[in-house]
């Protein structure tokens, strides 16, 4: 029926917003421990490193608006949604495997891009397939869902897990990518 397609579509954008927040909240919290990791040991470095790294993400993010948003229009945004999602949570698996800043600065912008197109898509694509009346309630189970992510970023970040001789900085990247994959074949 059309009211359980428009719940599941609220539940699989707000499982995606909760991936996309904990990706962010994640790399906020592991983004100097991972440069650590990665050899840099000089504090200047890692905090020159860190705020590169930011401005990558953030570049992403800013082409990846413009971009999903005109793809958004053109394909639909249930594709769209699908396709931001699996981009991110490639990106962010990838994350784990990064052995230099090169490859994390362009892991980091290829994120962004793919954080770009879930942010935009679900709260767009919730609006238009809900009622005027109930669209806030659609938003707000997506915003809630996102503030989730980030407690379990915090959360996933101080269980200081290590797999297979991975760092836990590695081990936590490696979850947000996993869920951003269950999440699509969820759908």
């Amino acid at each position: 029926t059309r009211g359980s397609r428009t719940w599941l579509t609220i539940l699989v954008a707000s499982l995606g917003y909760f991936v996309v927040i904990y990706d962010l909240q994640l790399f906020n919290i592991l983004s100097r421990q991972s440069l650590a990791g990665l050899g840099f040991t000089d504090q200047s470095a890692i905090e020159r490193y860190d705020y590169l790294l930011f401005l990558w993400q953030m570049g992403g993010m800013l082409i990846g608006g413009l971009i999903w948003g005109i793809l958004g229009d053109l394909k639909g945004r249930k594709n769209i949604l699908f396709g931001s999602i699996l981009l991110y949570s490639l990106a962010n698996f990838a994350n784990a495997f990064v052995a230099d800043i090169t490859q994390y600065s362009a892991v980091r912008f290829i994120a962004g891009l793919g954080l770009a197109g879930e942010l935009g898509a679900a709260i767009t694509l919730v609006s238009e397939i809900m009622h005027r009346e109930k669209r806030g309630y659609g938003t707000m189970a997506i915003v809630t869902m996102g503030a989730l992510g980030a407690v379990a970023a915090v959360k996933v970040s101080e269980i200081q897990l290590t797999w297979f001789g991975w760092q836990p900085w590695q081990v936590s990247y490696v979850i947000g990518g996993t869920l951003g994959l269950l999440l699509l074949l969820m759908r």
